[in-house]
């Protein structure tokens, strides 16, 4: 290792702690965490499966490039150092050398080159590496991204879960890779940890990789992931001390009860990169009602965000006007939120050419949801449209796949619907939004069949801006034209929280939760 790299180190170390929250004492070695997880993985691959469940363990089998703190600032990780040409239109990763795969065979460039690939080919989130053109690899320990345009998300893009190394010697083998037996079983990784065993709906087991390149991580020995789908039951975990931490909780009744146990900390902090959203989404390409944005915009007043805020949410969210989550840099403040405002609904209404009928009503909607999360808000969307006249069907389905087939097929008026930023809004934002990514049988794609080539435009000029101030105006504006067009009436941040024993010391609170790495976790006991 190069004095340059141990300096590095050192750096990295002092930041990455700072992300994870301030130390009150010097970490313990040893130790099993048991971690609660709310969902099985479908498997433990990141490279080709999107979501927190498959994150959580495969961001700790899988080391990225980067990792970022608190503050949004990347730091070095399998990468020592990156440089960005004069044009913006290539990205130079110089890798850490010494670093090994789980099984001992060295992390190279040529890794990085095919994981940017298998990513780009396999994974759902394709504006992450759409600019990408070819990766070179000069040497063992040099990757050279070509881009065909400048591409501002490329640094978040290559962090925690979004770009695991994965080693070609065994992805490489022919095999699709997005069904390989190597992902749930045998996994060899990159990262600190490596697995001991996947038994899905029970646990996952991680044990401490002891050739990780970062000299004395991780502290912990084990992670066993606990598989509890069920709130009540990871809450009575976490107050008996069976659990020593959960992640994405957002039953409010359950956090609020959590936050009074002076042996746990309840906490926000964490989720800012991963952007998670609760909105009312429009179907605005159908024949009816919803295709006025006039009546898209009598909806938003006529619902008492307040309520939502404080009656369902018990305080515990944070007001959401926009597509872009508020604990981002980008996110725009001063966008109309559309406050509550019956007269303005009923005067909207009237002036769309919907008039009450001798009944009071105006017309029908039908509202959809398929997260148990968003029932109360989709009782009270009925309760609420009920007195501008507008009667609403409450459809409820008891599994996501049965919902997500009707919505993506944009067989549905309107549907509460929970979704993520990831980072940066070229990966997760666009998707909402793109005129091209109205794609019948694809969830949380364009389902609101929303088209505005003004807003396509600003897309496109964004996604290639690398200025900070000019890129951040080009989103405001965006956001300003979202507000006013209205195919999502966005209502708040989801709860999710972190919940962890006293015992847990440098928790996850950076930007990506229980998707970073667990090198610096430890127990104090």
């Amino acid at each position: 290792m190069t004095k340059h790299f141990k300096s590095m180190l050192v750096t990295t170390a002092v930041s990455t702690l700072l992300a994870f929250g301030a130390v009150a004492e010097e970490p313990v070695r040893g130790g099993t965490l048991i971690h609660a997880m709310t969902q099985t993985p479908r498997h433990l691959n990141p490279a080709v499966q999107s979501g927190i469940a498959t994150g959580a363990p495969g961001t700790q089998l899988f080391a990225a490039p980067l990792r970022y703190d608190e503050d949004w600032t990347p730091q070095p990780y399998l990468a020592e150092s990156w440089e960005w040409s004069e044009d913006g239109t290539q990205m130079t990763l110089k890798l850490v050398q010494g670093a090994t795969f789980h099984d001992g065979e060295p992390i190279t460039s040529e890794d990085v080159a095919f994981s940017v690939e298998v990513v780009k080919e396999n994974h759902p989130f394709k504006t992450m590496f759409a600019p990408v053109t070819s990766v070179d690899t000069p040497d063992e320990h040099t990757a050279v991204l070509n881009l065909s345009q400048p591409h501002p998300a490329l640094l978040l893009a290559m962090s925690s879960q979004l770009l695991p190394i994965i080693p070609k010697h065994i992805y490489g083998d022919g095999e699709d890779v997005k069904t390989h037996p190597r992902n749930s079983e045998n996994v060899v990784g990159s990262g600190p940890f490596k697995l001991v065993e996947f038994k899905p709906d029970q646990h996952v087991i991680v044990e401490r990789y002891d050739d990780f390149f970062m000299d004395g991580r991780p502290y912990l020995d084990k992670i066993v992931y606990r598989i509890i789908k069920d709130a009540s039951s990871r809450a009575i975990g976490l107050e008996n001390g069976e659990l020593h931490m959960s992640t994405f909780e957002n039953t409010v009744r359950n956090l609020k009860r959590m936050s009074e146990n002076e042996n746990l900390t309840v906490t926000p902090e964490g989720y800012a990169a991963v952007g998670p959203l609760n909105w009312l989404a429009f179907n605005v390409g159908s024949d009816g009602p919803l295709a006025d944005k006039r009546v898209r915009q009598a909806i938003a007043y006529a619902i008492d965000k307040n309520f939502i805020l404080n009656a369902i949410m018990l305080g515990l969210s944070e007001d959401a006007k926009t597509g872009i989550h508020p604990g981002s840099p980008l996110y725009n403040p001063d966008v109309n939120g559309y406050d509550l405002d019956v007269d303005k609904a009923n005067a909207l209404l009237d002036e769309a050419g919907y008039e009450r009928g001798a009944d009071g009503t105006r017309f029908s909607l039908t509202i959809d949801h398929g997260n148990p999360t968003t029932k109360p808000q989709a009782e009270f969307t009925k309760a609420a449209l009920s007195k501008v006249g507008i009667d609403v069907t409450v459809n409820s389905y008891v599994d996501f796949p049965t919902w997500a087939q009707k919505i993506s097929n944009h067989n549905f008026d309107m549907t509460w619907d929970t979704v993520f930023n990831w980072g940066d809004p070229v990966i997760g934002v666009h998707r909402t939004y793109s005129s091209d990514n109205i794609k019948p049988g694809v969830i949380w794609s364009n389902t609101q069949q929303y088209s505005n080539p003004k807003i396509d435009a600003l897309m496109e000029e964004a996604g290639r801006e690398i200025d900070p101030e000019k890129r951040r105006a080009m989103y405001n504006e965006f956001q300003e034209i979202l507000a006013e067009d209205l195919p999502v009436y966005w209502t708040n941040t989801v709860p999710y929280h972190t919940v962890y024993s006293n015992e847990v010391g440098n928790p996850p609170l950076g930007i990506w939760a229980s998707g970073s790495p667990y090198d610096l976790v430890y127990l104090k006991q």
